[in-house]
């Protein structure tokens, strides 16, 4: 990979890092002397990642769990994340997932958008100031190309209550994902955080587990490795090159043009307004 350089006075937090892309984003950091904090879902898996990356890298690695379809776990995280340093230098938003069936959260919410957008949203506010403070910092969003399934957001039923299937409200998180990427950069301007979304590509991991066993058979036997997969992450993450880029999406380490319903900044806008209100956000400012 093109512009690696040593980055060991660097706090890095990944979300998702127990596995796949999240875990070999992590290692990748971890290899180049970064500190890296692995957030996950399960304590035990935390602990145990971080263990091994740290021994493996020699570097600082430690783990920080929370369910962060939860916002209650994603305020505790971002809280601890503060309390343990006093920089981040780099936000890998990774943490997703994809529900077969409408789930709801504990807070209400349908599962998909609670996890993979709201997640996303939440942890990346609570931890702006100390991006912003941190500067130059970046945040890098795992995206896809679903979004390019999916038309656009469908406000009047953001929860899916009306209508709902598996991989339409997947491609409507990953939509989110790009539109949030394009706003976060509007509002940081100048302040020497960038925001980047990628597309990974199709990676074999245990992320298609629950999908039909069809699409199973075709992530395993065409699906990149999750090294290959967090190659991009890792570029946006490391790369001199990309540095003071923002608001762009990226696949193959190349920026490319998104689905014209991810350029929507009126879209753009909205989202982030009923993003606000959905996490309570709006009403502290």
């Amino acid at each position: 990979m093109s512009g690696q350089r040593p980055i060991r006075d660097k706090v890095c937090l990944v979300t998702g890092a127990t596995s796949g892309i999240g875990l070999e984003t992590a290692r990748a950091l971890a290899n180049r002397g970064a500190t890296v904090v692995v957030l996950g879902r399960n304590p035990e898996r935390c602990a145990t990642t971080a263990l091994a990356l740290s021994e493996e890298s020699h570097s600082t690695v430690e783990p920080l769990a929370a369910d962060l379809s939860v916002q209650a776990e994603v305020r505790r995280a971002a809280r601890e994340f503060q309390e343990r340093f006093a920089r981040l230098d780099l936000l890998v938003n990774n943490a997703g997932a994809a529900y077969m069936k409408r789930e709801e959260s504990a807070d209400g919410i349908e599962k998909t958008w609670a996890l993979n957008h709201l997640g996303y949203f939440l942890l990346t506010n609570l931890l702006l100031d100390l991006l912003e403070r941190s500067a130059p910092a970046r945040v890098v969003n795992v995206a896809s190309d679903a979004h390019r399934s999916v038309k656009g957001i469908d406000f009047d039923d953001i929860q899916a209550q009306k209508r709902y299937g598996a991989f339409r409200a997947y491609g409507i998180s990953k939509l989110a994902n790009v539109l949030f990427t394009r706003e976060l950069a509007r509002r940081l301007e100048g302040t020497g955080v960038t925001v980047n979304a990628m597309h990974p590509g199709l990676v074999a991991t245990n992320f298609g587990a629950k999908a039909p066993l069809a699409a199973q058979w075709v992530i395993r036997w065409f699906g990149l490795s999750p090294e290959k997969g967090a190659r991009t992450a890792v570029y946006l993450a490391m790369a001199p090159e990309v540095q003071g880029i923002s608001g762009k999406y990226f696949h193959k380490e190349k920026e490319v043009r998104p689905a014209a319903a991810a350029l929507d900044d009126a879209a753009a806008r909205r989202l982030w307004e009923v993003s606000e209100a959905m996490t309570g956000l709006a009403a502290t400012k």
